[in-house]
């Protein structure tokens, strides 16, 4: 048990009939290098992908319960923009670099872990300023059109 968290990013890939080539996406899905036998491609408009996953993050959990959810923690899945992705990325930064955990306090819960701004603290922080970089860095506002971001956590 304990707190566990993701951040998805979904794209939408929908053919629809009066797309040109060059707009349309091709989506497969296999199994054993087999295409797989129960999903219907012509039917996929999203595609799912795990952007982050942290565990016991809880000073990260708490951001987007505040930001995100409307401070309700209840593991309700909650949309996230690009924005608040690029807040939190440079919040996560700058606690890093200015060693200034009053910014990003550790979050208090059932199983979330230790609330002591200590070496995991910052890794874990560190982490999510990297990985954050490489999803949104070098990309346009067109880039994110097609695509919603969305957090949640259970424990």
């Amino acid at each position: 048990m304990g707190l566990d968290m993701y951040l998805t990013k979904e794209t939408y890939v929908k053919q629809w009939e009066h797309q040109t080539d060059e707009e349309r996406h091709e989506v497969s899905v296999k199994r054993g290098g087999e295409i797989h036998p129960t999903i219907q491609t012509n039917r996929i408009s999203g595609v799912v992908e795990e952007v982050m996953y942290w565990r016991k993050a809880n000073a990260i959990h708490g951001w987007f319960v505040d930001n995100c959810q409307d401070g309700i923690d209840n593991c309700q899945m909650a949309y996230v923009s690009v924005k608040q992705l690029r807040e939190l990325r440079d919040l996560c930064q700058k606690v890093v670099l200015e060693k200034k955990p009053d910014l990003l306090p550790p979050t208090e819960g059932f199983f979330f872990g230790s609330n002591t701004t200590d070496d995991w603290y910052y890794s874990d922080l560190a982490e999510t300023v990297a990985e954050l970089d490489k999803e949104l860095n070098g990309k346009s506002e067109e880039d994110f059109w097609s695509v919603d971001y969305y957090y949640r956590s259970s424990w």
